[in-house]
């Protein structure tokens, strides 16, 4: 990496699906059950497009994609039945489903008492944290219950900075969407992407999996 600094973060932050684990999967099943639902296919392909966004946002690709045009009100009640579906799916989540190198990078970080928040666009991101038993190891929890812009606004990013009284010059965060590197950045951050450095572009640093990081990787950054 270029620039060596041995100093702790102000904070680590962290977005949820494709980062702590993959629940991408489910995101596309409903999208897709919601498409067939409406008379038109949806594909893995098209799906990379919600990444990162917001489900009113990620709703209205599904329908540019689609050519369907409707409503506010009619909007609102499929977004209500995407999530519905949603949920179900993932409802039935486990700690098996914890991506590698997750826990025990977050438990390093709770041991060192660096400040850990999750910066997501979900509304399901506590309900998953919970039901995969990791929402313990975290200080604050901004997702899309608290933001009003989707990525890639910096807001998520900028509130969970604040809700730890952590300085973004100083905040790491890690990110597997354009729109997040982009917000993140926006925001003044340290931004580590999970992924290839070929299709993810404007990040400090590239992983593959969390399984690469640890705390030292993290402070020689």
């Amino acid at each position: 990496m270029e620039g060596i600094s041995v100093e702790k973060p102000s904070a680590v932050i962290f977005d949820l699906d494709g980062v702590l684990v993959d629940t991408a999967k489910y995101h596309y099943q409903a999208w897709k059950e919601l498409a067939s639902e409406m008379g038109f296919s949806f594909t893995e392909k098209e799906n990379e497009r919600l990444k990162g966004v917001s489900r009113m946002d990620s709703l209205n690709i599904l329908l540019e994609i689609g050519g369907v045009q409707l409503t506010e009100t009619d909007k609102l009640k499929l977004a209500s039945q995407k999530n519905k579906h949603y949920v179900s799916l993932i409802s039935k989540m486990d700690t098996s489903e914890i991506l590698p190198g997750v826990s025990e990078f977050l438990i390093e970080l709770k041991q060192k008492k660096i400040p850990v928040v999750l910066g997501s666009a979900s509304k399901n991101a506590k309900r998953i944290l919970k039901q995969i038993n990791l929402l313990p190891l975290f200080d604050s929890i901004i997702d899309g219950t608290n933001v009003a812009k989707a990525k890639p606004d910096p807001e998520v990013f900028v509130l969970g900075a604040q809700a730890v009284d952590a300085d973004p010059s100083s905040c790491v965060v890690f990110e597997d969407a354009q729109s997040g590197i982009e917000a993140a950045k926006k925001a003044g951050m340290y931004v580590i992407a999970v992924g290839e450095k070929g299709i993810l572009k404007g990040a400090d640093d590239y992983i593959i999996s969390m399984s690469e990081m640890s705390l030292n990787r993290l402070l020689r950054r």
